[in-house]
């Protein structure tokens, strides 16, 4: 019996950007384009499995910052660290300051760079910071920020993916997704995204309808600016270049989500 065409979506979205046991059945670009619509809701399972992880911390005794780390440490697990990676090797190419294609390939190479090694550092702390800080005011903010930044963070692969966006590279992963979302499609799922961030915010008060909204605009945002950065370095995007943006989109999240508390 023929699969639900959805289902195949979800099959290319699960199995490329988690390391759950899901098996990719098509790899062609109407999959890719469901797969990065999908995104978002990988991001609620991971942020779900986040989420799940620093509550039990608290359960059994541990504090917030013990809490933070898991909660930082259950998404780094679940993508095998593609992600903090991809941000690590998009560091090297642009602290590199040299010209595409020699960007291109230090990127490419194993090993990582000091501009690789400096950002992690810093974009892990301000995530187990803010995460830590939010947990501390109560672990339903904790538990909140953990499920909104992993959200945001697979929202910001589907802009990434929308139509005008060329790859860097003839091949990889970022050939495969390169401009397969349709902009119209690019923009419902922003609005989802947005609507149902401000939706779980509601459950806080009013202003947290606001702050939560305004975590994922504020993600976004910055990852946009980050991307078209990388077009104009890169001559498009890799798959580096979309690991290098969820984790930039997840860390603005939650230090937004932070700020006043």
């Amino acid at each position: 019996m023929p699969e639900f065409p959805p289902l195949h979506g979800l099959r290319f979205a699960f199995g490329t950007l988690t390391v759950l046991p899901v098996t990719v059945i098509r790899w062609d670009r109407g999959a890719a384009r469901g797969g990065m619509l999908c995104a978002p809701v990988v991001g609620l399972v991971v942020g779900g499995c986040a989420a799940g992880v620093g509550l039990l911390l608290l359960l059994l005794g541990a504090g917030p910052l013990l809490a933070a780390v898991g909660g930082v440490a259950v998404p780094a697990a679940l993508t095998r660290g593609l992600h903090l990676d991809g941000l690590a090797d998009t560091a090297d190419g642009l602290g590199s300051g040299r010209p595409a294609e020699d960007a291109l390939r230090i990127m490419k190479q194993s090993d990582i760079g000091p501009f690789g090694v400096i950002t992690l550092v810093f974009v892990l702390l301000a995530q187990v910071a803010a995460l830590a800080q939010l947990y501390d005011a109560s672990w339903a903010r904790g538990a909140l920020a953990a499920v909104v930044s992993a959200a945001a963070a697979r929202l910001a692969l589907t802009l990434a993916a929308r139509g005008g966006v060329p790859p860097a590279r003839p091949e990889g992963l970022g050939a495969a997704v390169a401009g397969v979302v349709p902009a119209r499609g690019a923009l419902g799922a922003a609005l989802a995204v947005t609507g149902a961030a401000a939706a779980l915010g509601a459950l806080f008060g009013p202003y947290d309808i606001a702050r939560t909204a305004l975590a994922v605009v504020a993600s976004v945002t910055v990852a946009e600016l980050l991307l078209r950065h990388c077009i104009r370095r890169f001559g498009g995007v890799t798959g580096d270049v979309f690991g290098g943006l969820a984790e930039t989109a997840a860390t603005t999240a939650l230090v937004v989500l932070a700020l006043g508390q």
